[in-house]
């Protein structure tokens, strides 16, 4: 948590200018806002992301466990904020939080306002429809006037808008409700990354959705893989982290937690055939 007044104390602490007026405080002996914490935003509602174990109510996750680890090369103890996608990246460019790792891709726009780690995950992008009738989705011209669910301002819904589609957003729900509104028609697709869907749909207990496979897609603003979140003035943390996750990937701790999550090894790329890449627009009005 960032902190002010009198817990400041001088040469302790760098204040750098962290956009919008706000300020990021972070010790510069430890390259965090507080001393012998990591404080992530995610949004635990991302399976296998970010999410919370149905069982015990445990936040967890591919993108939790892969943080955790960091965070134990680096002897720090860990605190998350769970929040929706814009309240994560405020939190970051901020000093709220000093992290954010919730499958954020590596992408030419994302770097140039934040410092990402080194890959943690390789992947690529698919649609869910409707199992009975394929939402009426064939191949691309079909996206026009379809109903798009994603959240507000992602990549996805900016190129479903590009693409024709009336967009239906939503605020930081879980992977059932976007299901569960595909299978009711409330909407007829979710445009996301092919491994967090398949899974998703594997777990529906319906099973009244699919994946089209002749439509994976790819988009300009993939970048080179799924990575962690950092302030862009904080390199030194960059460094650390990146340390870290290069030690887990050597020794093999990356891969085994990805199998567990993903049942696939997710920190190498995908031997797929790609339908189309699409450059996205800088034109969007979120309806």
């Amino acid at each position: 948590m960032a902190k002010t007044g009198l817990w400041v104390a001088l040469g302790t602490v760098a204040i750098i200018g962290a956009g919008a007026g706000g300020y990021l405080y972070y010790n510069q002996a430890h390259n965090t806002v507080e001393p012998d914490k990591l404080i992530v935003a995610t949004s635990g509602t991302l399976y296998p992301t970010s999410y919370h174990d149905p069982d015990s109510n445990n936040l967890t996750g591919y993108d939790i466990e892969v943080v955790r680890a960091v965070a134990k090369k680096m002897d720090k103890k860990v605190e998350f904020k769970e929040l929706n996608v814009d309240g994560q990246l405020t939190a970051v460019k901020t000093g709220k939080a000093d992290i954010a790792a919730n499958d954020f891709a590596i992408s030419p726009q994302r770097k140039s306002q934040y410092l990402m780690s080194t890959p943690i995950k390789h992947s690529f992008n698919s649609l869910v429809v409707r199992k009975s009738d394929d939402s009426g989705i064939k191949d691309w011209s079909d996206i026009k006037g379809k109903k798009a669910a994603g959240e507000a301002g992602t990549n996805y819904q900016r190129l479903s808008q590009q693409l024709g589609a009336d967009l239906v957003n939503y605020d930081n729900v879980s992977n059932d409700v976007y299901l569960n509104d595909v299978k009711k028609g409330k909407t007829d697709y979710i445009m996301n990354d092919y491994y967090l869907q398949k899974l998703a749909i594997e777990n529906d207990p319906d099973h009244a959705l699919k994946i089209i496979d002749n439509m994976y897609f790819t988009t300009n603003e993939d970048g080179s893989g799924e990575g962690i979140m950092i302030n862009k003035d904080n390199k030194d943390l960059q460094e650390d982290i990146n340390k870290s996750l290069k030690e887990l990937k050597d020794d093999g701790s990356m891969k085994k937690i990805a199998m567990k999550y993903y049942n696939a090894d997710v920190t190498q790329k995908p031997d797929v055939k790609i339908s189309r890449n699409f450059t996205i627009s800088d034109k969007y009005d979120g309806k």
